[in-house]
């Protein structure tokens, strides 16, 4: 073996290590929204995060970016400790599909069936259509399939270039003698532990491991405590990911490295026991491929089968490790971890944004209680509650401008780009109920009052808008077209009400019923209820247009006033129901 193998060698590891990164994603995202399917179907049951572990990662081909999304799930509150423990070991299952796929190349035979079945037969037929995908695909559905394909193409060339490259290790007397000495197995462990753990993926180190057994020089004794350590190894990646993250999260990511550490030590164990007393004849002979995939699988299989029964011994002893800690810890409600995956990523902040939208609502009811059952307490709730939309808008927002620097489809860049809109007339509803508070407090502070025709105007008017503030809740929360279009008929009618009450004030202030210092409190309070009907007729205007998907609210509103006959029934029905005559 010259120096130009060596460089082959590095140019096919490279190629393979970039080929399962750039597949890994576009599987992620491909597969986005199969995951969120999955989790809401995932119970605590062991099965069912068994299998849900196991499903993701074959889907993904990566059973660190799996348990990195767990830490993240956890970290944001979807899923729990318990369930997560399940979803880790079925994910430690899963992973091994790739040694399965990657010993394809090792096939041999002359029937054309057989032949085809090798990897340097069929992927570049893959690299064809991939190509063909990515480069003249109109959507990212289909560009993300290209990427797949051409991923997967560029991990078995890169593959066949490096089990080719290190083929001349054969004919090298101290690389064998380096492969006997792994035949210690607490060597062999921490070899695979610390290759893994610096190449953050066992998917990839297995892979390196089957190009070294091409040579023919790597044996089942050297082989199965390598694949033992490289298990462990893969922990750093969900390690370095729990940093900053809130103590269940921290938990998951030790829980996964106890997984490991103890299934390795008790495999271990049980091999050395093997080795020294039955020296099995197996262990000399030199494996293959596919003989690193099958200890690779019945490795995982067994661990898994050992510890799952003892999944609550293992939360207890994880939350031992990582206790609560005493102090009050920083409230996270949207987790950079699950960017990875862009259709989790826009669900997770839907849930969040729909958190913000009933706080929003309760907040400005809230402004508008105060009115007639003013006290400290429901004052103070109100300001928290505006101080929490504040919060959920900056970081809603925030997130959603990171997340479109990654590739999203279609689909999820019109929801992003929905939320991003909702979230700032949220924002603004819940102002306009602190500015109601205030007024309130106004009236208690100069011990003023309204008179009892203004007093039952301004109620038919907060009734008015509470019905609005009810159907835009529904249409954001449930995708409710009906209630969406029922909002811009009654915010016409709450615009004709606030004319005409207005107008009545004037004729109080000409006949002496009302003082000017409490029409300025009376006008302010007819302006943010007002503005509070605008902004839900914003949030309907952009689901209707998103479910049309046509992003110009004005446009729909021009239209649905002009020749809707439905905005003529409702426009009537409200008017009826609550213009002041």
């Amino acid at each position: 073996m010259d120096i130009f193998d060596v460089l082959t060698m590095i140019g096919g590891l490279c190629l393979f290590l970039f080929g399962m990164d750039f597949m890994g994603q576009a599987l992620e995202r491909k597969a986005g929204n199969k995951l969120q399917s999955l989790l809401e179907r995932l119970t605590s049951g062991r099965i069912a995060g068994l299998l849900t572990g196991m499903g993701v990662t074959a889907v993904i081909q990566s059973s660190s970016a799996t348990t990195v999304m767990v830490v993240g799930f956890v970290n944001s509150g979807l899923m729990t400790l318990r369930q997560a423990i399940n979803v880790i070991m079925g994910a430690n299952i899963g992973t091994t599909i790739t040694a399965w796929i990657l010993s394809l190349g090792g096939i041999e035979g002359d029937n054309v069936f057989v032949q085809m079945l090798k990897p340097s037969s069929f992927t570049p037929i893959l690299a064809l259509i991939g190509i063909v995908c990515y480069m003249f695909g109109k959507s990212t559905k289909h560009k993300d399939t290209g990427m797949i394909l051409l991923g997967f193409a560029t991990l078995m060339f890169g593959m066949e270039t490096m089990s080719g490259a290190v083929k001349g290790l054969a004919d090298v007397p101290e690389f064998a003698q380096l492969f006997i000495m792994f035949e210690n197995p607490v060597l062999g462990l921490l070899a695979g532990a610390v290759l893994t753990a610096i190449i953050q993926s066992s998917s990839a180190s297995v892979g390196i491991l089957q190009a070294l057994a091409a040579t023919g020089s790597v044996s089942y004794g050297a082989a199965v405590p390598i694949i033992m350590g490289q298990n462990i190894g893969t922990c750093i990646t969900a390690i370095l990911s729990s940093f900053g993250t809130n103590k269940n999260a921290k938990r998951t990511a030790v829980l996964h490295l106890l997984f490991n550490i103890i299934g390795s030590t008790i495999l271990l164990t049980a091999f050395w026991v093997v080795k020294a007393v039955l020296a099995p004849a197996i262990l000399d002979e030199y494996v293959n491929s596919a003989g690193i995939a099958v200890v690779h699988s019945v490795f995982n299989i067994t661990c898994t089968a050992i510890l799952l029964p003892a999944s609550s011994l293992l939360e207890k002893l994880v939350i031992k490790l990582v206790p609560d800690a005493p102090e009050k810890e920083k409230r996270v409600v949207l987790d950079e971890r699950l960017l990875a995956t862009p259709a989790v990523a826009i669900e997770r902040c839907r849930a969040v944004a729909t958190d913000m939208a009933s706080c929003a609502i309760n907040c400005l009811k809230g402004g508008i209680q105060s009115l007639t059952d003013y006290s400290d307490e429901l004052a103070q709730k109100v300001r928290d509650m505006e101080e929490e939309n504040d919060y959920y808008e900056d970081v809603i927002g925030t997130y959603l401008v990171k997340l479109s620097t990654h590739q999203v489809s279609d689909r999820d860049s019109a929801e992003a780009a929905k939320l991003l809109k909702i979230i700032g007339d949220f924002e603004r509803i819940s102002d306009h109920g602190v500015s109601m508070l205030r007024s309130a407090e106004e009236l208690i502070e100069k011990k003023k009052a309204f008179s009892a025709d203004a007093k039952n105007e301004l109620l038919q008017l907060c009734q008015a808008v509470n019905e609005i503030l009810d159907l835009t809740l529904d249409a954001f929360l449930n995708d409710n077209l009906e209630s969406a279009n029922s909002v811009e008929p009654l915010e016409q009618v709450i615009d004709k009400i606030k004319e005409h009450l207005r107008t009545r004030h004037i004729l109080r202030l000409q006949q002496g019923g009302c003082s000017i210092e409490v029409g300025f409190v009376w006008n302010d309070l007819l302006t943010s209820l007002e503005r509070t009907s605008d902004h839900c007729s914003n949030i309907a205007g952009c689901i209707i247009d998103a479910a049309r998907n046509n992003m110009n609210v004005h446009e729909s509103l021009r239209t649905a006033k002009s020749s809707s006959p439905f905005f003529k029934e409702k426009y009537e029905f409200y008017a009826s129901k609550y213009l002041i005559v």
